[in-house]
């Protein structure tokens, strides 16, 4: 089999083809890796944590740039990789990010089969999650094989045309990154709280809510925790100038609030696996959480993941500060509720997605025979 190569653009992307890079090389696939520069700062660092050496880093972002200006200049700079010798026999791309989407728009102009891991996922709304709704549609429109993560994103496949033999269902390897990092133990001062208070874990970077929403659901949570002793909540604080300045003004002065820069891999990992209840609109949080059972409240209207909804970890509770708060009081005052969510699932995944991939990609003749 000849070289796939593969893109990371963001920290999420990282933690979730880091395990599937491992296991591609394992088992004799020849893989190599290209960075875009977008989250700099956080990929190398989850890179080092695995083991996964790129061969490159484009370095397209630029202090003040739109996404437009991104995406002109993801495109231009990834064409030209394409450009260079030997060709990849296929380009592998994960996802719904920006990068992504430029990553399989290249290859698809240029005749290279395109492999879409996390394919499939759909919120059924355009606008939601923005601009990642198009982004996965765009990208499975051009992709030549599917690495859906459940039956049920199979199912969206199919009834969006695309053809059974060319889609694999093998669960999400965010769940072999928990597995792999659980594997690890380690010692830190924030996991100490969880053995004296009910840690809360709070996640929120969504650029499509608006600034005056992002306050009052801050100010909602900050309310709810800020007279109990026996709560800690932790946030990591995305490096977006949006969320950290709206973070900071509600949380600043909060005795049982720590503001925290986004953690290392392992450390957020391990810290989930601790947490008592979890506050995210993050896709690959609610994954993560599922596999290890911890009871989250998704700040979003919907979700494109329904199937931890529906195994109950999962609950979806918008972004109307009354709302996320009057359910997060509700199970901080009522365990038994709590509790209720709290098992874990392997509806995203077991942990082994990534074997499967590979062995996928060894039968799937678009790319064995190339």
């Amino acid at each position: 089999m000849k070289r796939i190569l593969v893109w990371i653009g963001t920290r999420p992307e990282a933690i979730k083809l880091c395990p599937l890079i491992l296991e591609l090389t394992r088992q004799g696939i020849d893989t190599r890796v290209m960075l875009t520069g977008q989250h700099r700062d956080m990929v190398y660092p989850v890179l080092s944590f695995f083991g996964v050496a790129a061969s490159g880093d484009l370095g397209v972002m630029r202090p003040g740039q739109t996404v437009h200006q991104l995406t002109e200049r993801l495109l231009h700079d990834m064409a030209e990789e394409l450009e260079r010798k030997p060709s990849p026999a296929a380009v592998m791309v994960h996802g719904d990010t920006t990068s992504a989407l430029c990553g399989a728009l290249t290859a698809f102009y240029a005749g290279i089969p395109v492999i879409h891991i996390e394919a499939g996922l759909r919120s059924d709304d355009i606008y939601a999650p923005f601009p990642e709704e198009f982004n996965r549609r765009a990208i499975d429109a051009m992709s030549d094989v599917y690495f859906a993560p459940t039956e049920l994103a199979k199912s969206r496949l199919l009834a969006e045309g695309y053809g059974k033999e060319r889609i694999f269902v093998v669960g999400n390897t965010a769940t072999d990154a928990v597995r792999l990092c659980l594997e690890r133990p380690i010692n830190h001062p924030l996991l100490d709280l969880a053995d004296r208070r009910r840690l809360i874990l709070l996640t929120c970077h969504r650029r499509e809510l608006p600034s005056n929403k992002r306050l009052a659901l801050f100010r909602a949570v900050r309310d709810i925790i800020e007279g109990r002793e026996d709560v800690a909540l932790v946030f990591p604080v995305h490096p977006s100038p949006a969320v950290c300045e709206a973070a900071h003004s509600i949380f600043d002065g909060c005795e049982h609030a720590a503001l925290t820069a986004p953690l290392p891999l392992p450390l957020m990992q391990h810290l989930m696996a601790r947490a008592y209840l979890i506050l995210t609109d993050s896709g690959g949080v609610q994954e993560e959480a599922a596999y290890l059972g911890v009871p989250t409240l998704v700040l979003r209207e919907g979700t494109e993941r329904p199937e931890g909804v529906s195994r109950g970890t999962l609950r979806a509770v918008g972004t109307e500060a009354l709302q996320v708060g009057s359910a997060l009081q509700e199970l901080l005052i009522d365990p038994r509720r709590r509790d209720a969510m709290a098992c874990p699932s392997y509806v995203f995944g077991d942990g082994y997605a990534a074997r499967r991939i590979a062995e996928a990609l060894h039968q799937w003749e678009g790319i064995a025979d190339i």
